[in-house]
């Protein structure tokens, strides 16, 4: 009777990662995405649209859209707005679709983008609880650095 009872154990226990399991909606690369409910930005390329101010042309304030970073919850994208070479605003513009990841990529924004302004890198701490969203916020963060130029 036992050892019934310890096989049942083991076996829920082994189920539970099983039925709490989300597969990815990846999307081929270039192909439009089809998901709706996700906080997908309105100026969705990559590359850079500058701005211009009264400032000389060497510091002149531009903003870039980083590459969209697909993870295993789904994309993440980040907007980074320099003023000439020094990164001043960072703001996640793609998160995932589904509302657990939205409320995970919320909390964790403020923190990643603090990292990112004090560092003036992608080189950023991982925030506890939401590696899938510091991982992607610095690989997209890291694609607009390199954008820039």
């Amino acid at each position: 009777m036992r050892r019934a009872v310890i096989a049942l154990v083991l076996t829920a226990a082994g189920l539970v990662p099983l039925l709490r399991y989300h597969p990815s909606t990846a999307t081929v690369p270039g192909a439009a995405s089809t998901s709706s409910g996700g906080s997908t930005p309105s100026t969705a390329s990559s590359g850079s649209s500058p701005t211009t101010g009264s400032a000389p042309s060497g510091s002149a304030t531009r903003t870039v859209t980083g590459s969209e970073v697909d993870t295993e919850f789904g994309p993440y994208r980040v907007q980074v707005t320099f003023s000439g070479s020094t990164i001043t605003d960072v703001q996640m513009v793609e998160t995932p679709s589904d509302r657990r990841s939205q409320r995970i990529a919320e909390s964790a924004a403020p923190t990643l983008r603090q990292e990112a302004l004090t560092s003036q890198s992608a080189r950023i701490d991982t925030v506890s609880g939401a590696t899938a969203t510091s991982e992607a916020y610095a690989q997209s963060l890291q694609a607009a650095i390199d954008a820039r130029s």
